[in-house]
C-alpha cells in the first residue's frame, strides 16, 4: 500500500511540475497589438459631406498634429452603408501604442486643440454645431491582435 501511495504522490508531483512548465509559456495563438479608440457616427440626412468636411478641418488636423508629437500611431475613417435607420455610417478610429498611452491623453489632445482650433468657447460652439450634422452612436476601445 505504501508503494502505491508513494507512486501516486510521485506522479502527482510530476504532473504538477509539468503543468507549471506549460503554464509559464503563453498558449495564446496571438500577440497583443496596438489599441484603437473607435467611434460610431450616424450622419443626419443631407449632412454627410458637410460633416466629412468638418472632420477634415478639425478632427484630421488635430490628429495629424498628435501623430507628429507621437501621441498616436495613426487614425482612420471608414464609411459604410447603414444596416438600418439606427445604424452608423461612419467609423472613426484612433490608434495608440497600448492602454498606457491613454493616460493623460485628453489633456494632451486639449492642448493641441487649443493651439490649432482656438479657444475653448470657440471649440464648444463648433461642437454644438456638429450635433446638427451627426449623432454619436457609441464608442469602444479595442486591442488589435496578431496571430502567431
Amino acid at each position: 500500500m505504501k508503494k502505491v501511495f508513494l507512486h501516486f504522490v510521485m506522479c502527482l508531483i510530476g504532473l504538477t511540475a509539468f503543468h507549471t512548465g506549460i503554464s509559464a509559456q503563453s498558449s495564446n495563438p496571438y500577440t497583443e497589438g496596438s489599441v484603437w479608440n473607435i467611434q460610431y457616427v450616424q450622419t443626419k440626412s443631407g449632412m454627410y459631406d458637410k460633416y466629412l468636411s468638418d472632420l477634415s478641418t478639425h478632427w484630421a488636423k488635430t490628429l495629424t498634429a498628435a501623430k507628429e508629437k507621437g501621441y498616436i500611431l495613426g487614425y482612420k475613417i471608414f464609411s459604410a452603408q447603414p444596416g438600418s435607420t439606427s445604424d452608423w455610417d461612419l467609423m472613426l478610429l484612433i490608434e495608440v501604442k497600448n492602454f498606457a498611452a491613454l493616460d493623460g491623453f485628453n489633456d494632451k489632445m486639449d492642448k493641441i486643440a487649443l493651439e490649432l482650433l482656438g479657444t475653448e468657447d470657440k471649440q464648444h460652439t463648433e461642437a454644438i454645431n456638429r450635433n446638427d450634422m451627426r449623432t454619436l452612436m457609441g464608442s469602444k476601445i479595442a486591442r488589435e491582435l496578431h496571430f502567431k
